[in-house]
């Protein structure tokens, strides 16, 4: 039995759940509403505002699709009831970020400023004063993740001086650069 997928979701207040006939959940809390289609081979109940998560058999794609299924299901509920965010940072000299109307704008050292915008209505930027970290903010966990990546590869960080953006928290390693010269005497 997956040790993840057999634990049971417990359901916050203001949050409510449904469960179509081929596994169309939808999940609907004080942030947003969210959907999305499981394999109708897994079995999801709703009961005592509890979320459980059945497989049919222990086959190899069930014991996955399990543990999957009850996984996603904490997230989308976690994220109608809390939401999610992911910080990064900015570091180099003259790179920052800005905010214009609900558009990120980051100056990284390229010939022109690098322009996001949110991909959804849900998803907000949050600028520090000082322009050198960044909050994502939104319902769904990878729809955040993937916008962070793609913010971090507009200008990834570099191992000589650090520069670049990355998550905050995130360690670089620093590489030693050339020594100078060699040879001479």
């Amino acid at each position: 039995m997956s040790r993840i997928g057999k634990m049971p979701i417990t359901l916050p207040a203001k949050v409510s759940i449904s469960v179509d006939k081929g596994n169309l959940v939808t999940v609907s809390g004080p942030k947003g509403q969210l959907k999305q289609q499981f394999d109708p081979d897994i079995k999801i109940e709703v009961e005592n505002n509890q979320i459980k998560v059945q497989r049919p058999t222990d086959q190899r794609e069930h014991r996955a699709q399990h543990g999957l299924t009850r996984a996603l299901l904490a997230n989308m509920v976690q994220g109608v009831s809390t939401g999610f965010s992911r910080r990064l940072e900015i570091r180099g000299v003259g790179y920052r970020a800005e905010k214009r109307g609900s558009n990120l704008v980051l100056s990284v050292g390229k010939s022109h400023p690098v322009e996001f915008a949110p991909p959804s209505a849900d998803i907000a930027f949050d600028v520090d004063k000082d322009g050198r970290a960044f909050t994502i903010t939104g319902i769904d966990k990878a729809r955040i993740g993937e916008l962070a990546a793609e913010i971090r590869r507009a200008r990834p960080p570099e191992p000589y001086q650090g520069k670049g953006i990355r998550y905050e928290g995130e360690y670089v390693r620093q590489k030693a650069g050339k020594t100078g010269k060699a040879g001479k005497k």
